[in-house]
């Protein structure tokens, strides 16, 4: 299927929706939510519920097998349209534009609300594995099946989390909503320090090292941090992609702190002929006296 996620979702009806949703309360119990379960789940008639579940199979938001019995599960796409229906009933957002980012732990799409430029970011942690795990896996009565809808979930909430701490504080991203595994935020219009090309490198470094000084201050460590994970613009800058980060309290937290000056140094370092603080002069700045 070559539509988009906005072309898809304008097509749905309200009985999609309510397939989709009885789909996702199946699977609580079950791998491969029965046909017949589905019809009173969703509260259609069982003809109803047939034609929207082969339905949303066509349109690839769940998948189908026929064992004992026919039965459906949701796929990625699925949950993602669930989430951007809650977005939608709360005027989070009301257009949703093209996808901006591809990764293996999440897609970032354009999107708005009645005022402003936002992005929706959906966690997909666990998807991959777990359809690869799952591609000849016999049909089981465990809850494995759920793991990645968990995964992603938990990945979404820690992010959304951890923003609404460290906004406005830190120079991060304004958290706005947050539905299953998906989070709206404000859209900031900047590069990846991976490829921009900055002229005032130790400028950018000073800022990258500010920020993290205040996000220690407010309690947290990225833990991820890499030429990725921020944007720089003439405006400055935005440390993004929280999901990883963890309290100054965890037991390796001075050790992945220790980690993220390695890589931002490492980067600095590679790219421009500058002269760079230490290390331990960089952790100083960070963590100060404490």
């Amino acid at each position: 299927m070559s539509n988009t996620l906005a072309e898809t979702f304008a097509e749905l009806e309200d009985e999609d929706f309510r397939v989709l949703n009885a789909v996702e309360r199946g699977m609580q119990h079950n791998e491969w939510v029965p046909e017949d379960e589905i019809a009173g789940l969703a509260r259609l008639h069982p003809d109803e519920a047939e034609y929207h579940a082969s339905r949303l199979n066509d349109l690839e938001l769940v998948e189908q097998r026929d064992l004992r019995y026919l039965g459906y599960r949701l796929v990625a796409s699925g949950y993602d349209v669930l989430a951007l229906k809650a977005f939608a009933e709360r005027d989070t957002v009301t257009r949703l534009g093209s996808k901006i980012e591809v990764g293996k732990e999440s897609d970032v799409y354009e999107c708005s609300d009645e005022q402003r430029e936002l992005v929706l970011k959906v966690h997909r942690e666990g998807y991959t594995q777990f359809r690869d795990t799952t591609r000849e896996r016999d049909y089981t009565h465990d809850k494995g099946h759920l793991s990645w809808m968990y995964t992603a979930r938990k990945a979404a909430e820690k992010e959304y989390g951890t923003l609404e701490a460290l906004y406005p504080e830190v120079a991060v991203p304004e958290p706005v909503d947050q539905n299953r595994h998906a989070l709206v935020m404000s859209r900031f219009d900047g590069v990846e320090l991976r490829r921009a090309d900055v002229d005032e490198s130790l400028v950018v470094l000073d800022a990258v090292l500010d920020e993290l000084s205040k996000a220690w201050e407010v309690g947290y460590v990225h833990s991820d941090m890499s030429a990725y994970n921020v944007m720089v613009s003439p405006e400055g800058i935005r440390i993004i992609d929280w999901p990883q980060a963890v309290e100054t309290d965890h037991p390796h937290a001075q050790q992945l702190l220790e980690r993220d000056i390695s890589n931002l140094l490492s980067h600095f370092g590679k790219r421009y002929d500058v002269d760079l603080p230490t290390k331990e002069e960089a952790i100083e700045r960070i963590v100060g006296g404490s």
